[in-house]
């Protein structure tokens, strides 16, 4: 991700629908299937500016893992030297079996081997625990933002799930999110494709909304992908996963 994505997004996230929101999705799937107990860990893999990891701090015992050093400036400042990692020879520096909960907000996009990150996942899972990811859908939806930022690739349902398809794991849920603003998103970037595209405008990540306006997406985008009714199309994807023992 480019430096200035980093500026950007530390500016905005703690109130916008989308940053804000989430996080929110991704505590919640959390205490739907496993009950956070202060003595766990958690691991937030590519951890950013560390607000999740942050918030879930007064649950639990966190560890932060990035590999950009924008990120990992922010990372020292908000946590202690033995909490912030990077990874060694492409693995985490963590043992085998020793965390409880691993999360990737966005993450495996930005993965040349998005199936090796997984399994890394699973190594340092202990037996029971919990992987919560959540990445962009939708090829169609592919454009130069996500060129800009750097993604491999936009996924489907189906291609997510077949990463957490081994023996290792128990797929707990799996949806599209971001359902009501994918036909706002399709048109905007089929307009942007037509025309010059301006690498300096702003994504709509990184607007900030009127008050009402904000929560209205909020409410939208956190109420349907904690719903069980499974979702056609999206904006986005939520996994959460169980380490088999």
């Amino acid at each position: 991700m480019n430096s200035d994505e980093y500026e950007n997004m530390a500016r905005v996230e703690s109130t916008h629908w989308y940053y804000s929101g989430k996080r929110e999705i991704v505590r919640r799937w959390i205490q739907r299937v496993k009950q956070v107990r202060a003595d766990e860990t958690l691991l937030d893999c590519g951890a950013g500016s560390g607000l999740f990891a942050n918030e879930m701090a007064a649950h639990c015992h966190v560890k932060v893992l990035d590999t950009h050093e924008e990120s990992l400036q922010m990372l020292r400042k908000r946590f202690e030297a033995d909490q912030v990692l990077t990874l060694v020879d492409d693995e985490i520096p963590l043992a085998e079996a020793s965390v409880d909960y691993v999360t990737a907000l966005d993450v495996l996009e930005h993965t040349p081997d998005d199936r090796a990150v997984v399994e890394g996942f699973a190594r340092v899972l202990r037996p029971g625990g919990v992987a919560v990811v959540t990445v962009p859908a939708g090829m169609a939806l592919w454009s130069d933002w996500d060129e800009i930022l750097h993604h491999y690739r936009r996924y489907s349902v189906p291609e997510l799930s077949a990463l957490f398809g081994s023996e290792d794991w128990r797929i707990e849920a799996v949806n599209y999110t971001n359902v009501l603003v994918y036909p706002v998103v399709w048109l905007t970037r089929r307009w942007r494709a037509q025309k010059s595209p301006d690498p300096q405008a702003k994504r709509a990540e990184h607007v900030m909304l009127p008050g009402w306006i904000n929560w209205l997406l909020r409410f939208q985008f956190v109420s349907l992908a904690l719903s069980s009714i499974p979702m056609p199309f999206g904006v986005s994807i939520v996994l959460v996963a169980r380490r088999r023992g």
